[in-house]
């Protein structure tokens, strides 16, 4: 089940890291930054329910969605009491999990954030739509992900470090070339005629998202 959820959510654009037992979920945990959790209610080693208790108590926020195949009520409301943000039991299908994991990250953001602006650029969170002076731009998964967090810490640079974190997964080879070719990928989509450049290589950092060049 693990390989097919990373399947569909890497096909829908998220970077997506995976714990094989509740020990590793919370080291990975403490180790990165993550927009949400899903937390499988029977791990191994510690189960789902005691490893949110244990985040909770460190002052770990991370939005959780526990996935299990209890469907006792009782054993929502344990899961949720425990600090979850919402519950879907098994089986599922992943057009669902995608929708709560969907509105579970949009509750994160304010209502004015789901609509992100730098200069003439938009980036609807609702829809995954980009427009460029009202030109709608076709943009992967990935390269959405990546104009999100861009967008997000606009007009601060983001180093390599980050972008890799947040956008792929922990088995990512660092030593490629594979993050200046979406970028270059992604610098050629936004620089429509007419328009001003946004996307700035910096130096010896990383790339920011500005209308000035630096």
């Amino acid at each position: 089940m693990a390989e097919h959820l990373v399947e569909g959510l890497q096909a829908h654009g998220f970077a997506v890291d995976v714990a094989q037992d509740g020990d590793e979920a919370l080291w990975l945990a403490d180790q990165g930054r993550y927009d949400a959790l899903l937390m499988d209610v029977m791990l191994p080693v510690k189960d789902g329910i005691t490893v949110v208790r244990q985040l909770r108590r460190q002052g770990n926020q991370t939005p959780v969605l526990f996935l299990t195949g209890r469907t006792e009520v009782e054993d929502r409301v344990r899961g949720l009491d425990a600090g979850g943000d919402d519950y879907l039991p098994k089986p599922f299908h992943l057009e669902e999990l995608l929708a709560r994991l969907r509105a579970i990250l949009r509750r994160q953001r304010s209502d004015t954030s789901l609509l992100m602006r730098v200069a003439d650029l938009e980036l609807d969170l609702i829809s995954h739509v980009a427009r460029r002076a009202g030109q709608e731009i076709l943009l992967t998964p990935r390269e959405f992900a990546l104009l999100e967090l861009l967008m997000t810490n606009s007009p601060r640079p983001v180093n390599r470090t980050t972008i890799v974190e947040r956008v792929w997964d922990q088995h990512f080879d660092s030593g490629t070339n594979v993050l200046n070719v979406y970028m270059n990928k992604l610098r050629k989509k936004l620089n429509l005629p007419g328009t001003v450049p946004l996307l700035h290589t910096i130096r010896g950092t990383g790339f920011a998202l500005h209308a000035l060049t630096p």
